[in-house]
């Protein structure tokens, strides 16, 4: 099976919270249009390692490089315009906004080449469900609707990958079937992803590799059809 190009490539990362240490050698590669899962228990390191990668938290070894450019010590927003798409695990929607006003927002610090309207119109093309609710404040959104807008408000930024930290976590299953379908077609346009996951069930339906992490280190990586084989990474994942 031949190898996409890196869009992403993560090496050797170390990450500290405070005086803690989170992240120990993290190393994990995104293809162009390639589905990537993290996965691993609450507290292994999944959200530090999207965290860093966006440039929320400072890395203090390693690199990060995206389509080619080290991008290890930009800061967040620089990343952003470069085309590097974030919906965080609280979906960061503001509250007191509309939908719609979310929208803007992202647009507005975007700066894309692609005009906002060919940006909305393949947003909606993934989540059709969003036009609905574009007057809604963000308040009054449920759970999944928030998180349906996270990664609508992402892809109005005309990403080149997106950073999808725990989008299923609390979701019906229904809705969980939803989603994954959504993330497909955001894969066919051409999108990289890097999924940060708890489920390796759920990682496995639309991952076409996989990295597990715990405690800050990568336990495996490959292919998620023969995770199931390693019964200590599964009893590791599985607590």
């Amino acid at each position: 099976m031949s190898v996409p190009a890196a869009m992403l490539q993560v090496e050797g990362i170390n990450t500290y919270r405070g005086p803690a240490q989170i992240l120990r050698g993290v190393s994990l590669r995104v293809g162009a249009a390639e589905a990537v899962c993290l996965v691993g228990r609450n507290g292994a390191g999944k959200t530090t390692t999207i965290d860093s990668i966006m440039g929320l938290l400072s890395v203090r070894g390693g690199t990060i490089t995206f389509k080619g450019e080290d991008v290890t010590r930009l800061p967040a927003h620089r990343r952003a315009r470069m085309g590097i798409g974030y919906a965080p695990e609280d979906t960061g929607i503001f509250p007191d906004l509309t939908v719609a006003e979310n929208f803007q927002v992202s647009e507005w610090l975007s700066r894309a080449e692609t005009s906002a309207a060919a940006a909305e119109e393949r947003t909606f093309g993934i989540f059709p469900e969003v036009k609905t609710f574009l007057g809604r404040r963000g308040l009054h959104l449920s759970g999944g609707q928030k998180k349906m807008v996270a990664i609508a408000r992402a892809m109005t930024l005309s990403p080149s990958i997106l950073l999808l930290d725990e989008p299923l976590e609390g979701l019906a299953p229904l809705v969980v079937t939803r989603f994954i379908d959504a993330v497909k077609r955001i894969k066919a346009l051409g999108i990289s992803i890097l999924i940060a996951e708890s489920s390796v069930v759920n990682a496995t339906r639309v991952a076409d590799r996989l990295y597990a992490i715990d405690r800050g280190e990568i336990i495996y990586a490959g292919d998620p059809r023969t995770v199931f084989d390693n019964e200590e990474v599964m009893k590791t994942i599985r607590g």
